[in-house]
């Protein structure tokens, strides 16, 4: 889950890669983590969101789809949950500080928002 955190949370594959039923997975997650699976993947894309609105030049939509919510509504309200403040006032209380922000095509180049792109880039470089 933290190596594909944007894609879509198939729990049926995570638990089997684990070699439980998907009920015995989500049980034991929590007794382990504290959280669901799938509250563990909301606070880790949220970390990730908040990381984007400090360095880089997106739209908060932009971000909502980049880390993996389908619905600007349900990003901004577990945005908020976790943080205090709306993506919007977290950018404004923590973007930019002596820094200047990554432009927003280099920031989605490298999130992989144009698909086979990143990849051809990252072969010529490395």
């Amino acid at each position: 889950m933290d190596r594909d955190w944007a894609g879509p949370l198939d729990l049926e594959a995570v638990a089997g890669r684990a070699g439980y039923s998907r009920f015995h997975f989500v049980r034991a997650f929590k007794a382990a983590y504290g959280e669901t699976p799938g509250q563990y993947l909301s606070r880790r894309r949220v970390e990730r969101a908040e990381e984007m609105l400090r360095t880089a030049d997106l739209t908060v939509t932009e971000i909502c789809c980049l880390v993996g919510f389908s619905s600007l509504g349900t990003f901004s309200a577990r945005f908020k949950r976790q943080t205090g403040l709306t993506p919007t006032e977290y950018r404004a209380r923590h973007a930019g500080r002596g820094a200047a922000l990554i432009p927003g095509c280099f920031a989605l180049l490298y999130a992989g928002a144009f698909p086979g792109r990143a990849e051809s880039n990252r072969e010529e470089a490395g």
